[in-house]
């Protein structure tokens, strides 16, 4: 889309900046921080067995982790190596033994006994299994047989009544591209990812804004910018290497702020373990912090425009880039219109910061030449997501923030690999290269040579609803298909999950480890299959960063712990094709991987390139540097669009909080550890403001009970710095609390925000306990005056 190419790896500065050292006291000792050093000699001890195949996967391989897209120990933003400790949590997953067989064959309840970090320690899957209904255990099972067993059951049924779901486990590009077209090839629709659930929302509003849904920049962009901004992102705890991006462009005088509730320490102090100066002296990242509501981020940034229109009216230009509107965008007026009528008092209540402070921030960004945004689940994660995200494109249209060096949009992806699946098709709405619509289908049918199921295919929530719909419908789910995830810990009401997961008839895990919704029952059989890793997968792979660069990942020899049965999953999906429709499976079928790579070639455009991917190292960037390039978008007209939203309900009573769920020390909802290394959070402790619990005369540390229509979670109160009105929690622990069936409305995912009652335990239970088990007696209950 853009002519301007990547530059490649640009230098760091070489000298050190005394002024953004946190302390002088070497290594931070004293204070509360990630131990990254002790964390790095636990995990080397931990892979000991391993140890050369995993400092292969080190160096060699692309990481796994994040999606920051650091290939061996380096990326294409900066020179020299980087390391973090998100990629060392998850190494162990590629280099550990196979769950012992004493274990692995254990009865079901004993296994039921692990939690999710106890199973994955356990070791890998070794071969496929089984365990029918009323067996006790999990018997070994042929691959023949499983996935016969597995096409046997497709045969009987109507596609509408299976689906797929892929996760974010390190699945490479081919993987999702094979299980996007086997779907397909199947006849069902019904085909979701890890992705859709975290940041489908910011596809769907950039493309209505600017007409494409991925990040318009690149991390080197951060660099030298005015301002960089994060909308509801820890960058730092979900992607640690971003910090050292962070650290260079303050360097450069770029002024780094933060909009989210709870003003989290890792944005506010970090220390780099892969750069020496921060390293001893910790960095302070962020320059500013706006503790705005949860949920309140629209009214926030209807607040910013409104003082720029009123700095319109003072001074032409003082505000509002008019060229660059005039020239690349619709809807001025319109939004202009939307934004005026709203009031100071509906913004400040809504958003919980100040008209002062609102306006002091959209008067930096006004002299502001040059500005990135960057956001991710504080934004996606609402029913009203897509437009958070298309107010976040109000502001960067209005300035003309696009398109070009320093400016641009980031959705701020969690994940490896993750950006790569929609554009591979593996969602209900897409297909390869553009949506599931009209010329796209056309031309998706004739490079697949087969006719692609016309009905709309569901969302992840929306299939496990289906699950318990009456026998006889034809949309009931009876088989689903899972590559990794577990939907007890990531969905919301886990208790529907696991109702709606035991009512399946067959249920295939095809994964590397067991976690909890493997050991759920089903009505005729649960099938476990043991998936290769990225690094084991037969002529490599390929994985796509937040900023488009396209990475290989070669296949990485030598690992002792070998899974011999483990086999590669784009391999897996052939396989079960060619049992379902033999006559046809030809037309699913691929030699080898680079097979796979020419056909995504020719099935996305955009992905051209990928086919000459062949060896460690090798990247190439789709879209060029910049997206809508002098401010150039692809659109109809070529233009963006200006979206004017309103500032949504967020359904709290008086004396009610927004809650929302945060992440720890964990990898989605692979925990690492019981307590948050930031700021010493159990798993169980509600995070709140010291002035609300003094309302509520709650202690610090003191048990708390929060709870709504939908649940109930017990904790503990821990103060910290967090707008009032607001708690956190965090996920899984939390989810009881989030009911089914709130969805996004255009994107459709889960809604994980929420309001919320807060209750010392004792005055909770002490009340609950009177209404459920004591039964009032009328005489002793008045009293006489």
């Amino acid at each position: 889309m853009g002519k301007t190419k990547h530059p490649g790896p640009m230098k760091k500065a070489k000298m050190p900046d005394p002024k953004l050292w946190v302390s002088p006291v070497p290594f931070g000792l004293g204070k509360l921080k990630p131990k990254h050093i002790r964390d790095s000699f636990k995990i080397a001890w931990d892979n000991k067995d391993n140890l050369g195949y995993a400092s292969r996967i080190i160096t060699k391989g692309v990481c796994d982790g994040c999606a920051l897209g650091v290939s061996g120990l380096y990326d294409q933003t900066l020179t020299g190596p980087h390391l973090c400790t998100t990629r060392l949590n998850v190494l162990r997953l590629n280099t550990m033994p196979a769950i012992k067989e004493d274990i692995l064959h254990a009865d079901i309840d004993e296994l039921r006994k692990y939690d999710s970090t106890e199973l994955r320690q356990l070791g890998r899957i070794p071969y496929p299994l089984i365990r029918r209904k009323g067996e006790r255990k999990f018997s070994r099972l042929t691959w023949d047989d499983a996935i016969d067993m597995i096409a046997g059951k497709m045969k009987k049924l109507n596609p509408k009544q299976y689906a797929f779901y892929l996760t974010s486990r390190g699945i490479t590009n081919e993987s999702y591209y094979v299980a996007a077209k086997v779907a397909r090839f199947l006849g069902a629709n019904n085909i979701d990812n890890a992705s859709r659930i975290c940041h489908s929302p910011s596809k769907t509003a950039l493309k209505r804004s600017i007409g494409v849904g991925a990040s318009t920049v690149n991390y080197q962009d951060w660099i030298g910018t005015d301002v960089l901004l994060f909308w509801g992102s820890v960058a730092s705890n979900s992607s640690p290497v971003s910090s050292k991006y962070m650290l260079e462009a303050k360097k450069k005088g770029t002024k780094i702020i933060m909009i989210n509730p709870y003003k989290e320490p890792a944005m506010e102090k970090y220390w780099i373990p892969s750069n020496a100066e921060s390293a001893l002296f910790g960095t302070k990242l962020a320059d500013d912090f706006y503790q705005v509501n949860i949920g309140g981020d629209i009214a926030f940034m209807h607040g910013i425009m409104k003082h720029w229109f009123d700095m319109e009216e003072n001074s032409y230009g003082s505000a509002v880039n008019h060229e660059f509107v005039e020239q690349h965008v619709n809807g001025y007026e319109e939004l202009k219109a939307t934004v005026e009528a709203q009031k100071w008092e509906d913004i400040i209540k809504s958003s919980g910061i100040s008209k002062e402070r609102i306006i002091e921030l959209a008067e930096l960004l006004a002299r502001s030449k040059n500005a990135v945004f960057a956001w991710a689940l504080g934004l996606t994660m609402h029913s009203f997501a897509t437009d958070n995200i298309s107010q976040v494109a109000n502001l960067a249209l209005l300035r003309g923030y696009l398109g070009r060096k320093h400016a641009g949009l980031m959705p701020f992806r969690g994940h490896s690999s993750v950006q790569g699946s929609g554009e591979m098709g593996a969602d209900p709405f897409v297909l390869p290269g553009g949506d599931f619509y009209g010329e796209n289908i056309e031309r998706i049918e004739k490079l697949w040579g087969f006719t692609l199921p016309k009905w709309q295919g569901d969302t992840v929530g929306i299939t496990l609803e289906n699950i318990v719909l009456p026998e006889g419908h034809e949309r009931k789910v009876k088989l689903y298909y899972m590559s990794g995830g577990n939907f007890l810990e990531t969905m919301p009401d886990p208790h529907f999950v696991e109702k709606a997961l035991s009512e399946l008839e067959i249920r295939v895990h095809q994964d590397i480890i067991l976690n909890t919704s493997t050991l759920v029952d089903a009505k005729e059989a649960v099938i476990v299959l043991p998936a290769k890793t990225r690094y084991e997968q037969e002529g490599g792979g390929t994985s796509t960063s937040t900023e488009r660069m396209v990475y290989f990942s070669p296949e990485i020899e030598g690992n002792k712990n070998r899974i011999e049965e483990a086999r590669t999953e784009w391999k897996i999906y052939i396989d079960l094709a060619k049992r379902v429709n033999s006559k046809m499976a030809h037309l699913v079928d691929f030699k080898d991987a680079n097979d796979v790579r020419e056909e995504i070639a020719k099935a996305n455009p955009s992905y051209e390139g990928v086919q000459h991917l062949k060896k460690q190292g090798d990247v190439f960037q789709w879209g060029g540097a910049w997206l809508c390039e002098d401010g150039i978008c692809p659109t109809p007209d070529g233009r963006g669009n200006l979206v004017p939203v309103e500032i949504p309900d967020l359904g709290k009573s008086k004396g009610q909080y927004l809650l929302t769920t945060r992440r720890g020390k964990q990898f989605n909802s692979m925990v690492y550890s019981k307590k948050d290394p930031f700021n010493a959070a159990s798993r169980y402790d509600v995070l709140m403001n010291a002035e609300d619990a003094k309302t509520l005369s709650i202690a610090e540390g003191e048990g708390v009970v929060v709870y709504n229509g939908f649940g109930v979670f017990q904790g503990r109160a821990k103060f910290v710095d967090i707008a009032r009105g607001n708690v956190e929690v965090h996920f899984p622990e939390g989810n009881f609390l989030l009911p089914r069936g709130r969805y996004e409305k255009f994107a459709g995912i889960p809604d994980y925000n929420i309001a919320v009652s807060v209750e010392k335990a004792d005055r909770f239970n002490a009340r609950k306990d009177r209404k459920y088990l004591e039964k009032p007696v009328e005489d002793l209950e008045t009293t006489v005056g």
